[in-house]
């Protein structure tokens, strides 16, 4: 009977244990929402929600009438993530179509874990990088007295999340089945008639699941555009134009202010913001994903 039990035990305790941890997962992320939402609830009251998102210009340490909009921090946010996406997408598109496709095993094996390598590269040595070499090549380029802009900063935030996207990218491709490969190539298509009609169309779910997951590596950066993204809260009218984006934002002030005051509780309400769209990003992503699987099974 013990022998039983015993047995019994063993079976049931990595179950136990990987619940107990999918549960501390989820706890976790709640206590997280819960907190920011406790922190910044204070801020959509006082300032009202209209005047915060929409507001173009954030001041709040102003002697004369303190100012909450944090459109322009928005603005800055968007510019640096689509221009990052479109320059980090078909770098990491083309890769993962080379390593998935055409690249031989040997190669493969070798130039995968090269380009995930790039992930651990630290988010200041590339701010670093840019601000020592890329900004004042920038600036000779457009003619401007320095390159710390919303371009600098995406060039540099599209290389911290190319690997994500060309790797995530890869898996995708190379889970597409031979059989549909087999198929086309047997209907006298040429290769790459067959990447482009076929496989990528039958990875399409897969492929932006990839990007939108890129896209929240992209929003969440903070160092990098802390760094070269030129730090002003002006509303920017261009790529060129200098931005403090939304992470930027809270980096640069969260220090500076009193626990519980407005200003404390307007940068944890950006804060929100900012785990609430990446929350949306990831959960359609993950609702791709599972598109995906059904798809192929």
């Amino acid at each position: 009977m013990n022998f039983k039990k015993n047995v019994h035990f063993s079976e049931n305790l990595p179950r136990l244990i990987f619940g107990a941890t999918a549960a501390l997962t989820i706890l976790s992320l709640i206590s997280i929402f819960l907190f920011l939402l406790i922190s910044g609830v204070g801020a959509f009251k006082e300032i009202g929600i209209k005047e915060f998102f929409l507001g173009t210009n954030w001041n709040p340490t102003s002697f004369h009438t303190p100012s909450w909009g944090i459109f322009s921090l928005i603005a800055g946010t968007l510019i640096i993530s689509i221009l990052a996406l479109f320059i980090a997408l078909p770098f990491g598109l083309s890769i993962a179509i080379y390593l998935s496709e055409i690249a031989s095993p040997k190669m493969r094996e070798m130039l995968k874990p090269l380009i995930e390598m790039i992930a651990s590269i630290p988010s200041v040595v590339l701010g670093l990088l840019g601000l020592l070499f890329l900004a004042p090549l920038i600036a000779k380029i457009f003619h401007l007295s320095n390159g710390l802009n919303a371009l600098t900063a995406s060039i540099l935030v599209a290389i911290a999340a190319l690997p994500t996207i060309a790797s995530i990218c890869e898996d995708t491709l190379s889970s597409v089945s031979l059989r549909f490969r087999e198929a086309s190539l047997a209907l006298g298509t040429t290769k790459w008639t067959t990447i482009k009609k076929v496989v990528i169309p039958a990875a399409g779910s897969g492929l932006v699941a990839a990007i939108m997951l890129g896209l929240g590596r992209i929003i969440g950066e903070t160092m990098i555009v802390l760094m070269v993204a030129g730090n002003s809260r002006a509303f920017p009218h261009s790529f060129l134009d200098p931005v403090r984006p939304m992470t930027a934002n809270i980096a640069i002030e969260i220090k500076e202010v009193v626990v519980g005051s407005l200003h404390w509780q307007g940068l944890f309400a950006i804060g929100l913001t900012l785990f609430l769209i990446t929350f949306v990003i990831n959960l359609l992503a993950d609702i791709l994903v599972h598109r995906r699987h059904s798809y192929e099974n």
